[in-house]
């Protein structure tokens, strides 16, 4: 992302935006995931941090990431050892029992969430990983855990509400 920065910030308009995707998997530890993707995206997102503010000096540009929770997109059903269930479903089916908002996640909504970071509503956001992932990177102790399936907190906190289908 660097490269790309520094050769086409010259060429944007003050006030432009650059967009990178990242994975929560850059700050938590996420088995199966792959252990250079991890490291990877640990690094793309302290360069956001870094070239936001060398972009927006110099060229007067936000550069921000946002980093998407799980999505069934070919290239994370390629991420798993061969088997009956791709590890993006096991991640999928985990995000919707311990994530804030117990609903699906669509490619609309990482989308819907770049327009905002391109438009000039988001004029004043730069150097930020937005989570777009119904608040799965805010847990700490997984709530459908075997550890925690007698505890009143795994019952306590099932989801009560019924989401309306997302996407357009």
């Amino acid at each position: 992302m660097v490269s790309l920065v520094q050769k086409i910030g010259p060429l944007m308009n003050p006030g432009g935006s650059v967009i990178s995707l990242s994975y929560f998997a850059a700050e938590k530890t996420i088995p199966g995931y792959g252990g250079g993707m991890s490291s990877a995206k640990a690094q793309l997102e302290s360069d956001t941090r870094t070239l936001a503010f060398e972009a927006g000096r110099k060229y007067g540009i936000r550069v921000n990431t946002l980093s998407a929770g799980p999505l069934k997109t070919r290239a994370a059903t390629a991420i798993s050892e061969k088997g009956e269930k791709p590890f993006i479903e096991f991640a999928i089916d985990y995000s919707r029992a311990n994530a804030p908002m117990a609903q699906d996640l669509y490619n609309v909504d990482v989308g819907n969430s770049a327009a905002f970071l391109l438009s000039p509503l988001a004029r004043a956001i730069t150097g930020m990983t937005i989570y777009v992932d119904n608040g799965l990177h805010s847990i700490g102790m997984a709530v459908d855990s075997q550890a925690m399936a007698e505890s009143p907190i795994s019952t306590s906190f099932a989801p009560q509400v019924e989401y309306p289908g997302g996407g357009w």
